[in-house]
């Protein structure tokens, strides 16, 4: 597909770039300097999404639902008040509000996917009508329009975790919202889609970029500009250590391997549409608009032996051992079968004549803990299982990092922070990462060991 006669941008700002009108305000005046963007992306102002996922996941009595209705109330009604309370904006503000109280009091909400889909989606239809007042208000003009998503990002039923529907998607935005870009800078909203039933749904938390991609790859945009909090990705995370460096380029498979292995500045999925359309990626500070960023693409002027390092936490190593796995066939499409079955990922996998150790995502507050634990009662009918918890992926990302021999490979990485630290070590699948498991309580200081030896002061 060739964009060169586009100039579109898509813009996407995360929950802190819209937290209360000041911020909003920042926000403004980067769409306004930049006549290019013209589909703007919103999160939940910061706070309401944890809010609402409070409201649809606990157990709470009448008065404790109400303290955190007031609590979500107090931050859009900040905002309002700050606009001056513009009748028409306070009118749909107001109606959200009640239509979310109602949804809130419901008797199947904690038991119901599809209503808990509906009441998150409240945080980003909020912030994206009070931001489109922001901009106008700014800029003098009527120059922005809340437009609901929902019209265009089709998706399948799967609540909490919807899956896009890319040609239906496409068609909505070459009918409804290609044309509306040419007249107003449209304000829509990130996470939430509707399937085919008319039903809301959501892409899973952190779908905001996800939707975001899907957005700029639906209008053919040229860039993605995504803000947030941070001057764009660094080496490494900078409050693990403060010799971090920012980086100025990135080619999508250094991103990818980054954002899955715990970069936090990307949702894992955000690329997958970004490299199929090639569209260019821009990673800002809202903050600090002029301080420069990361641009991800496909080709890049400079590609390094090692270019970051990643952390990721709450991982737990699964060891299944049968006898059974020596010279036999099938051990390990049973094992997989299974882990299938519970729809748990498999991150990195070594394997030996009657064992195989593979790491598993578990972040807390999350369903993975009981899937595990239901995963692990069916492995044990048929083999030993041993699970390891409180512990963390290190990635070293880069390309062709195992045949880096001027800095002398992956080899003296691990020497450098000592064997014992190191609980498993998966390397030469990729060409671009070098991972291994070790103790929580030793992470930080092992990432920052591995970062000074990389990128020497």
């Amino acid at each position: 597909m060739s964009q060169s006669n586009n100039s579109t941008i898509v813009a996407k700002f995360g929950g802190t770039s819209v937290a209360n009108f000041a911020a909003m305000s920042r926000c403004a005046k980067i769409i306004i300097n930049n006549p290019d963007i013209r589909l703007v992306v919103v999160s939940a102002s910061a706070g309401v999404t944890n809010l609402l996922v409070k409201l649809g996941n606990e157990v709470l009595s009448s008065n404790e639902k109400e303290s955190v209705l007031q609590q979500i109330r107090n931050i859009e009604n900040a905002i309002l008040n700050d606009l001056g309370r513009p009748i028409k904006v306070e009118a749909v503000i107001s109606q959200l509000l009640e239509q979310l109280a109602e949804i809130a009091l419901h008797p199947l909400l904690v038991t119901s996917t599809k209503l808990k889909d509906e009441l998150l989606s409240f945080g980003e239809r909020m912030s994206s009508v009070l931001f489109a007042e922001v901009i106008n208000q700014v800029s003098g003009e009527s120059l922005a329009t809340a437009f609901d998503g929902r019209q265009v990002l089709k998706t399948d039923s799967s609540f909490a975790k919807a899956e896009p529907q890319l040609e239906a998607t496409k068609k909505q935005a070459e009918q409804i919202l290609k044309p509306l870009l040419d007249t107003k800078v449209v304000i829509t909203q990130g996470f939430i889609g509707q399937d085919n039933f008319g039903n809301t749904t959501t892409l899973g938390r952190g779908g905001s970029d996800y939707s975001a991609a899907l957005f700029a790859e639906a209008v053919d945009a040229f860039a993605l500009q995504i803000w947030t909090d941070v001057t764009g990705i660094y080496t490494t995370d900078p409050r693990i250590t403060d010799k971090a460096r920012p980086i100025s380029e990135i080619s999508f498979d250094e991103a990818a391997e980054m954002a899955t292995f715990g970069a936090k500045i990307l949702h894992p999925a955000t690329l997958i549409p970004a490299i199929r359309s090639g569209v260019k990626v821009f990673v800002g500070s809202s903050l600090e608009p002029d301080a420069g960023g990361t641009w991800i693409s496909k080709d890049v002027d400079y590609r390094p032996a090692y270019r970051a390092v990643a952390l990721r936490n709450e991982q737990t190593l699964l060891t299944v051992k049968s006898p059974e796995m020596l010279h036999a066939t099938g051990f390990l499409a049973r094992v997989f079968a299974i882990l299938a079955k519970h729809k748990l990922s498999v991150d990195l996998i070594t394997t030996s004549e009657i064992s195989v150790a593979l790491t598993i995502d578990n972040p807390p507050n999350t369903p993975v803990a009981a899937l595990l634990d239901a995963c692990v009662n069916d492995l044990s009918s048929f083999c030993d299982v041993n699970v390891e918890s409180d512990l963390a992926l290190v990635a070293v990302i880069g390309n062709h990092v195992e045949h880096d021999d001027n800095k002398g490979g992956a080899g003296r990485i691990f020497s450098s922070i000592g064997e014992d630290k190191l609980r498993l070590i998966c390397h030469g699948a990729s060409e671009h990462n070098v991972c291994f498991l070790v103790k929580q309580e030793n992470a930080k200081d092992i990432v920052r060991q591995i970062h000074d030896y990389l990128f020497p002061a």
